[in-house]
């Protein structure tokens, strides 16, 4: 054996072909910040969405701390990071790549009737379909798919068979958000008022809305668990605010479009709507 082992190896190989990498521990997900980069308080590394100061030598930052040095990657921190690693991610952005990956089998029927044929990679569930060009990331653009490529990260599960094409606009269009914001259903602000007066219980509009922005803060805060914390801000809001009948068109549209721009899609937020409300009994 050389001095590296696989996925340390791997990884060399990967970044000399121009694919930034990085090491996946168990849960097939990025090493999480050392207590300097917590919370991102170092500012982040110099390639992420908003540049900062940050040198840590460690593995930080997720996706951004993909490299192609074969210095770093051999480097102290990171063999140790290694060792530790299940498997190799990469950042597909970063190699002028997109990923779309597709969860099941009725995801990949239908990549195999809508998209041109390209370099297809075999996963645990599904396939990732590789195409040459670079566009934004966004995840469940329909039933079972995900697109991988700026800001994110994808697994590399060996080099595929079938030869690269080059990124079509049937992707591209994937990730454009639909023509207007999601409005929900009459009744998810109708909603009627609980048994007494009927009068509204909160003192003064501001405490509405700071349940609202609240709500909207958490939504976009969130790094993972996208689905799971969608629905849990629209129970809170639903379970103050959702029988007293001062929620309005414009209060929801601020939740789903804070769900939208983290990558849910309309239906998903109608979905977690609906759910909170029938899990309140609304």
């Amino acid at each position: 054996m050389s001095e590296t082992t696989y996925p340390q190896h791997t990884a060399l190989s990967l970044a000399a072909s121009g694919v930034p990498v990085l090491p996946l521990r168990r849960g097939k997900v990025p090493f999480g910040n050392c207590t300097t980069c917590a919370d991102n308080a170092c500012g982040g590394r110099p390639n992420m969405k908003t540049p900062g100061p940050c040198r840590c030598p460690g593995v930080c930052h997720a996706w951004a701390a993909a490299t192609t040095d074969p210095a770093v990657i051999v480097s102290p921190p990171w063999a140790a990071a290694w060792r530790r690693a299940v498997c190799v991610g990469y950042h597909p952005g970063g190699a002028g790549l997109t990923v779309v990956d597709l969860d099941d089998a009725d995801a990949i029927a239908w990549a195999r009737t809508s998209l041109p044929a390209t370099r297809t990679v075999s996963t645990t569930r599904g396939q990732h379909w590789i195409y040459r060009g670079a566009m934004r990331s966004v995840n469940a653009v329909r039933p079972g798919v995900d697109i991988k490529s700026t800001m994110a990260y994808a697994r590399y599960l060996g080099p595929g068979t079938g030869h690269i094409a080059d990124l079509p606009d049937t992707v591209r269009a994937l990730a454009v958000k639909e023509p207007s914001p999601a409005r929900p259903a009459p009744h998810a602000v109708t909603v009627p008022a609980g048994p007494g007066s009927g009068q509204c219980p909160h003192r003064t509009p501001a405490y509405l809305e700071r349940g609202i922005a609240m709500a909207v803060r958490r939504i976009t805060a969130a790094r993972s668990a996208i689905h799971a914390t969608v629905y849990r801000a629209f129970l809170a809001v639903l379970s103050t605010h959702g029988r007293c009948g001062c929620l309005t068109d414009t209060h929801v549209a601020h939740l789903f479009t804070a769900a939208q721009s983290k990558g849910e899609t309309a239906r998903h937020c109608m979905d977690a709507w609906t759910n909170a409300r029938t899990t309140l009994g609304l």
